[in-house]
């Protein structure tokens, strides 16, 4: 099963029929179902924050001490908040992790915890925590502001209505007293219209890019790991691999090929036209010529023959309909990718599906293909077991190489119990 629909908000933001299409809907739909999450937030952090900035202000205006009823509730407070805020965070993730599936189909891989002592000592539950102290002061804010404007905007569309009733102040820069007056504001308040749908947007993806640089694993938790192996090693290898097979190839394929070639073709001018053997020999000269042909390219070029002729979105799919697991295809190519970072990519591809069949115990899988500024972004996700490990023979450490060999980078997410996300970043640079 293969897509070429935007999988994320941000991506969607840059077509020009965003606002025709679903994406504004589930922007929506995601700054709505934070409302109320945000705002039991911020409830809890007003308890205690505003009692402890009016006992800061009043001693730095009065030069006076904090009453000790006042200095004992805040410090219990305080304590309380501390102490409670990775429990909660730790729910608090949960749902935001799955709300983010409105806005972002890619999977973010959680952490699983061992323990509760865990959850005060791990940096990422803290990162957790730093997402609930950002989703109960800093959002609400946002919102407010958003919604201002909105309100604004809704009154100016009203105006040449409102005016009609009395003398009254409808611009906040400008006295109306007639609707005639307030219908260039009103035009203008139409037209942007558009801009606040685009801006709804632009605020749901920057809320969902904190949520996943907070709420995803973290590198120095080990459950994201950057996999990165000597370049210079994979391209002494496989220039000394390949100099290797081209010389057996050049000394004792070649001739061998290079005389079967000629004997059918010389077998071919002896025999008849209408003699039963002429069609089977002349197939037979054709394979050995093409399997010249292609013997010269696999050491030559070392690239699949199908992204020559489906282009890697193509032949991506071709390996996810040989796959024996379903694998579901989302490619975003705006641009040409260069032929090098084309073959690795397929090659990354290729490995991920394997050891998805192998080693998963997966119902599921998908692959991403983006272009993120000069990058070709590949991702391949599953719903197995997790738990993967370069260090178990799984064939990471040879496609890190390779990877590394192209100048790009590979990321690996496999917690104990999935799922396993393999993320690879290869510069397009031609």
């Amino acid at each position: 099963m293969t897509s070429s629909r935007p999988t994320q908000l941000a991506t969607a933001l840059r077509h020009p029929r965003y606002l025709l299409s679903e994406w504004p809907w589930r922007a929506l739909a995601y700054l709505v179902s934070t409302a109320p999450v945000a705002g039991v937030l911020s409830v809890g952090l007003l308890l205690v924050g505003a009692p402890l900035l009016a006992a800061v202000n009043a001693v730095h205006r009065h030069d006076r001490p904090i009453p000790l009823p006042l200095a004992l509730f805040l410090t219990l407070g305080t304590l309380a908040l501390v102490g409670f805020a990775p429990i909660v965070s730790a729910a608090v993730a949960v749902v935001e992790r799955w709300r983010l599936g409105l806005i972002d189909s890619r999977p973010v891989p959680a952490r699983r915890w061992s323990s509760i002592a865990e959850r005060y000592t791990s940096a990422h539950a803290w990162r957790e925590v730093a997402y609930l102290v950002w989703l109960g002061g800093v959002v609400p804010v946002v919102y407010w502001v958003y919604l201002l404007l909105v309100l604004i905007d809704l009154v100016l569309v009203a105006s040449p209505w409102l005016a009609g009733d009395a003398d009254q102040v409808i611009v906040l820069w400008d006295v109306v007293d007639r609707p005639g007056e307030a219908v260039p504001y009103a035009v203008v308040a139409v037209l942007l219209l558009p801009v606040l749908w685009y801006g709804l947007g632009a605020i749901a993806a920057a809320q969902g890019a904190v949520a996943r640089w907070l709420l995803g694993s973290s590198p120095d938790t080990a459950a994201l790991r950057e996999v990165t192996r000597s370049r210079a090693r994979l391209v002494d290898a496989y220039e000394a691999e390949r100099r290797r097979i081209e010389r057996d190839l050049h000394d004792g394929a070649q001739p061998r090929l290079t005389s079967l070639t000629l004997q059918l073709g010389l077998a071919r001018l002896d025999v008849p036209d209408d003699s039963p053997a002429a069609r089977p020999l002349a197939v037979a000269h054709d394979q050995a010529k093409g399997l010249m042909l292609m013997l010269r390219q696999i050491v030559h070029g070392l690239r699949p023959q199908s992204l020559t002729d489906l282009g890697l979105a193509g032949a991506v799919r071709e390996l996810a309909d040989e796959a024996t697991v379903p694998v579901t295809v989302h490619a975003d190519l705006e641009r040409p990718v260069p032929e090098n970072v084309e073959t690795t990519a397929w090659y990354v591809v290729s490995e991920s599906l394997n050891n998805v069949t192998r080693h998963a115990s997966a119902n599921r899988a998908e692959v991403r293909l983006t272009q993120a500024g000069e990058r070709l972004v590949v991702e391949v996700s599953d719903d197995g077991r997790g738990g993967a490990d370069p260090a178990r023979g799984t064939g990471l450490t040879g496609l890190a190489d390779r990877v590394g060999a192209a100048g790009g980078r590979l990321l690996l997410a496999s917690p104990p119990g999935g799922p396993t996300l393999v993320r690879v970043e290869l510069p397009c640079h031609r």
